[in-house]
Order: structure tokens, then C-alpha cells, then sequence
């Protein structure tokens, strides 16, 4: 009987769309004659859908339509079985039920990416694919990420972090800390990746401007010194409980002043390869040189730390590990993506690995450790509660 793969994709995030995207590209490349697989949509409202629409990418284009062709279900613990249940309409209809073995999560940002639906998925037993809720939620937010991979003794370029809360009542102090690190530099949102909402901040005069419009899609605003000129070079790891295999470097080129959402998804920097075997769209239109341009030096130094990360945070399943390089050949690591857009896949080519093989290896992976935790000691087989007296 063939293992039933859930693919979870959307979500209630900035970056629903291109999950959307990556899950479709997973959806087509898990193998069949291995997996009956299940595409389970997470709407921008957070509600589950299941149906034969959710295919075609092309149906995504006017989502509430889509939505209308769709079983609206529900994740459901009953006995050993994790199910998707139908969300019925009348205590008449008959509900229909579709069981899961695995959870193969292409979900970025919020609400997906954080350990949210981790935190779900181990609450009900159910083996899943990416790291695990604590790497998860320490992967999405770069201020905490940054002071973990700090303390591991990592390559960072200076930063900084303000809140809202320090923006309204504490903003000249905040301008003193970004002035110690030196204009220009980039405003981040803390928790949102795909490059949606960075801002490059040119003087203390823009300051408010800028902080005010990042502010639109986090709380928190990662602040970094902007390298005037640089190169980005990235990498992905995949890893379980036995080891661990990285993976070519790559060169992400870009046409403006940082690697924008336009350089990601729509493409066109000059003097790259746009892509490669196996999906359309997605992080696969962006140009880039595979292998990086770079000295075997680097290469080493790069793959060594990015394994550094990894481990520091305790990553699982694939990721994809970004770095900038300055003129001076400095390596500063930039952040961990702990569900990578497109999962990588074309980094895993250059190493004779499909997109179908990568599939198979995260799902093997996923089971694996699943028993493993399985084996260990979560609870006792004790009840102080029948002696427990209320009140005294």
C-alpha cells in the first residue's frame, strides 16, 4: 500500500503566493508509483482545502473561485490516524475522511514556517518533513537567529533590531544605534521572508519614512550595514538524525540595490542561467550562476559554516543557507531558510539529485525521525491527579 503524502502549501502569510508555487512544484515531483499524494491548500484565512483543482497552478489566479470548487477539511487525531475531515455544512451529510502518513510541508513565512504548524503536526503525531517547532520559529525571526548564530562564533555583518514600541517612544535612541553602525543600511522585517518589505536607508533623514512602511509588515525591524557591492552566494543542507549533505554553492545575481521579490520570482538579472529541469516559477526564475564563481577556498569556508548553522540551530529536513561576500573576499553569513522557495531543488540537481529524489529522501527522513522520537520518554505512566485533593 502506498504511503499517503499530504503536500501543505499556502498559508495564512506575505508569501502565500510563492508557496503556493513551491507546493506546486513539490505536488509534480513527489513520485506517484511511490506516494498517493494529497494536495491540502491553507487559505489566506487559514481554512484547509482539498480537491482535484488544486493541480493546476493555473486555477490559483482568482483564489475565492477556487476556493468554491474545494472540500474545506479539518486535521483530525482519531485513535493511531491523523485524518483530513470534511468541515460539513449540515449534521446530515455524510463526512468524508482522507488519512495521512506524512506531512511534506512547502509553507513559508508566518503561520507555516514559524513552528505553528509544526507545533500542530507534533501534537497530533504525524510525521513532517521540515525542522522541527523550536528551529522553526528561531529560523523565521532573523533577530533571534542572529543572536544564536552570534553566540556559535558565525561571520555576521553589524546589526541591529528595533521594535514599533522603540519606534513611537524611544526613536532617538534607536537612530543612535543605527548610526553607530553607519548609513547606508537595510531594514528587514524580522519575520518575513522572499524579500517583501526591505528597504534600503540611505540617511538619518529617511528614517521615519522607511521604518514607518516596513513597520507595515512586522513588529520587529532587523537593521544591517548595506554592502554598496557584494556577491551572494548560497547553499542548502540537507539533514536527519544520521548526517548530513551540502550542497553546491550558488551566485544569486540581482539588478538592484538588493536581491529583490522582483530578482527572486519574476527573473532577468543579467549573466545568469534563468532555469534549469524540473518547475516553472517560483525561486527557479531567478538567475544565478551554478557553481558560484568562487575559490575552493571559499567554497570550503562557506560550506563549513553554513553546516555550522545548521547544527546551532538545530535544523532538520532541507534548508537553504544565504551569505554575501564584499569586495575584500569577507564571508558574512546572512540567515537560514528553514523551508526554502522551491525547496532548494535546483541547487540538489548539480548534485545528481532529482527534485523526485530530493522528495523521497525528506519524506524517508521525516519517518525516520519520527520513530526515533517514538522510542523516547515523553511522559510517565503515573496520575498524581487520582490523589489530588482540590482546595488543599
Amino acid at each position: 500500500m502506498k504511503l499517503k503524502v499530504g503536500v501543505f502549501f499556502g498559508g495564512k502569510a506575505c508569501e502565500h503566493e510563492i508557496s503556493c508555487i513551491s507546493g506546486n512544484q513539490a505536488l509534480h515531483a513527489i513520485d506517484k508509483d511511490k506516494y498517493e499524494v494529497i494536495p491540502v491548500y491553507i487559505a489566506k484565512n487559514g481554512d484547509m482545502y482539498i480537491g482535484e483543482d488544486l493541480w493546476d497552478i493555473k486555477n490559483f489566479a482568482d483564489l475565492n473561485s477556487l476556493c468554491t470548487r474545494l472540500m474545506k477539511v479539518s486535521l483530525v487525531k482519531d485513535g493511531d490516524k491523523v485524518y483530513l475531515r470534511e468541515v460539513k455544512d449540515s449534521v446530515f451529510k455524510k463526512s468524508i475522511v482522507q488519512y495521512l502518513d506524512v506531512a511534506f510541508l512547502v509553507m513559508h513565512g508566518t503561520n507555516g514556517e514559524d513552528g505553528t504548524l509544526q507545533g500542530l503536526l507534533e501534537m497530533a503525531g504525524l510525521p513532517y518533513t521540515s525542522s522541527g517547532v523550536m528551529a522553526s520559529a528561531i529560523g523565521q525571526d532573523k533577530v533571534i537567529q542572529k543572536e544564536v548564530l552570534s553566540y556559535n562564533g558565525l561571520p555576521l555583518i553589524e546589526w541591529t533590531y528595533f521594535t514599533r514600541l522603540e519606534y513611537h517612544n524611544e526613536c532617538e535612541e534607536v537612530k543612535k544605534k543605527i548610526k553607530a553602525i553607519g548609513y547606508p543600511v537595510i531594514f528587514k522585517p524580522a519575520n518575513l521572508g522572499s524579500s517583501i518589505g526591505i528597504e534600503v536607508v540611505h540617511s538619518e533623514e529617511e528614517f521615519m519614512e522607511k521604518a514607518k512602511e516596513v513597520l507595515r509588515y512586522d513588529d520587529k525591524i532587523l537593521v544591517e550595514r548595506y554592502l554598496e557591492d557584494f556577491k551572494e552566494i548560497n547553499c542548502s543542507i540537507i539533514g536527519d538524525i544520521d548526517g548530513y549533505r551540502v550542497s553546491v554553492l550558488e551566485e544569486v545575481l540581482k539588478n538592484d540595490e538588493i536581491l529583490s521579490f522582483s530578482d527572486k520570482y519574476e527573473g532577468g538579472a543579467k549573466g545568469g542561467k534563468k532555469m534549469l529541469k524540473g518547475a516553472k516559477g517560483g525561486m527557479t526564475n531567478t538567475s544565478r550562476r551554478i557553481p558560484a564563481e568562487i575559490s575552493q577556498e571559499m567554497t570550503d569556508s562557506i560550506k563549513d559554516y553554513a553546516l555550522k548553522a545548521y547544527k546551532a540551530l538545530d535544523a532538520y529536513g532541507v534548508c537553504r543557507i544565504d551569505f554575501m561576500v564584499d569586495n575584500d573576499d569577507q564571508i558574512y553569513l546572512t540567515e537560514l531558510n528553514s523551508i526554502p522557495g522551491s525547496l532548494a531543488f535546483y541547487l540538489w540537481q548539480e548534485e545528481e539529485i532529482d527534485f523526485s529524489k530530493e522528495c523521497d529522501i525528506l519524506i524517508d527522513n521525516a519517518i525516520k525521525r519520527y520513530r526515533h522520537k517514538e522510542k523516547m520518554s515523553f511522559s510517565f505512566d503515573t496520575n498524581i491527579l487520582s490523589t489530588f485533593k482540590g482546595g488543599e
